[in-house]
This record gives structure tokens, sequence and C-alpha cells, in this order.
């Protein structure tokens, strides 16, 4: 069947996926459950968190933002990754909004984050292609799971919306119809590539960072165990 996940040629040859989105969600699904239910984002979902450990987790996402946005603007003209380049989608200035809100100064930045922007830089450099995984997991995770954590912390920690800019989407008005369309900008530019199994691969590294990263951050906050 030709509607799978994969096609498969007359020689048994692998061809590109039938649906990128498709191919990354089967790849990550474990990976996605994992980093649900361990690290910080697992406190935070418990509402266990605490205000120095949601400004930990903004001062480490900061850089990873900041390179990601910088990597897929530096690819905005190019007929693959530059689909996917939604300027309203950009994060960093929410979240220094955030951290000068939260007045948080001084807080380390940890080596799994320094990995993660690490992995980023090489992920926009050549075509550039494999940032679509990047952006997948994050700007559809802030779009989607992120709405639930605004929510919890909001109710947890008391935080006003000044706090909480990092999930605020103002410039979109239709979170749910703008992810559809997202969607489709992704299989679009899936379809308009040949290095498909990179792309899938860098889905499941880009969750791996994320969870060394989350599971860093809940020790540094002292909320483990």
């Amino acid at each position: 069947m030709l509607d799978r996940v994969e096609q498969i040629d007359m020689a048994g040859r692998s061809m590109r996926p039938a649906s990128l989105l498709q191919a990354m969600r089967e790849r990550t699904k474990t990976l996605h459950v994992t980093a649900e239910r361990t690290g910080i984002v697992a406190e935070l979902l418990r509402g266990r968190g605490t205000r120095q450990a949601y400004a930990l987790l903004l001062r480490n996402l900061l850089p990873v933002y900041e390179t990601l946005e910088a990597e897929l603007l530096r690819h905005q003209g190019t007929p693959v990754t530059g689909r996917i380049v939604r300027l309203e989608l950009h994060r960093s200035a929410a979240i220094k909004a955030d951290l000068a809100e939260l007045e948080a100064r001084n807080l380390p930045l940890l080596p799994e984050a320094i990995a993660y922007v690490r992995a980023i830089h090489e992920a926009g450099s050549g075509s550039g292609h494999p940032l679509l995984a990047h952006a997948y997991t994050r700007y559809l995770g802030d779009l989607s799971g992120g709405q639930i954590i605004k929510k919890i912390l909001a109710r947890s920690l008391e935080l006003k919306p000044e706090a909480l800019s990092f999930y605020e989407f103002t410039e979109i008005a239709d979170i749910p119809c703008f992810k559809d369309d997202y969607r489709d900008a992704l299989e679009q530019a899936g379809a308009a590539m040949a290095e498909h199994d990179a792309v899938i691969e860098e889905a499941a590294t880009a969750f791996q960072l994320n969870i060394a990263l989350s599971q860093a951050l809940q020790q540094a906050a002292g909320l483990a165990g």
C-alpha cells in the first residue's frame, strides 16, 4: 500500500514518505511520551514547578530559540526550508520579556542547552532541511502542549500574563487554523526535498535534546525526587 508512512517502489527500495509529518510523528511517538513524563516539563504539568524553575527553563530555552530563528531566517529564501519560516512564531523576544518580568538574573546556562544550540547550528548548515524537524518539535509543541502549561503556570504559580508571554502568540488570531496551515507547509516542504530520512532522524534528535535539557533543568532547579 502506498498510503503508509514510507512508500516502497516496485524494486523494494525506500522512497519518500507519503507524509513527512506522519513519519516524524511515528518516529518520535515514544520520545514524545517520555518528554511529557520526565524532567522539568513533567513537574510543570503536575503543578509542582516554582518561579525559579520556570525562569531557569526560559533562560536555557532563550539561546535555543535565538539560534533556531536565526538559522531559519538564513534559509528564508530557499524553496524548502523557506516554506516554514513564520515570524509570528518567533519566541526570543517573548522569552526576554518574561525573564525581565520575573526579574531573573544570573541564571546558569546548562551544558545540555549548549549541546542543543550546537545541534541546531549543525541542522542549519548546508541545505538547512533538518531545521524542519526542530521547527516541528518546538513550534507545534508551543502551540499545543505549551498552551496547557501556560494555564497550569498561571494557576499554580499565580503568574501574571506579562510573565507568560512565551506561550502567547499575539500575532496569531486562530491557533488551530494556524497549526493546520503550518502542518500543510511542513508537508509541502517534505514533498519538495529529498533528505527525508535525515529530517525524520533529526526529529528524534530534537526530542532527545529536549528530554536531556528537561531532566537537567529538573536537577538544577532542585525538583528531582
